[in-house]
């Protein structure tokens, strides 16, 4: 898998995971909340399924 995640698209996609989860866990938002498990994972691994269809990259170019 090529990383095809961004450095700040990444804080970003883990930031609203954690915090989806968060409001899960502490009962402000049902579990619907736990749909942040994909965000969290896809920053954490640096792979977004979804770019690849689409044709899109937030990862800068390598030379």
């Amino acid at each position: 898998m090529k990383s095809n995640v961004g450095g700040i698209d990444r804080i970003l996609r883990i930031v609203l995971g954690l915090a989806l989860i968060a409001m899960t866990l502490a009962g402000f938002i049902g579990v619907w909340g736990w749909i942040g498990v994909v965000p969290l994972l896809t920053g954490a691994i640096g792979f977004c399924p979804l770019y690849p269809l689409i044709g899109f990259s937030s990862c800068p170019v390598k030379r």
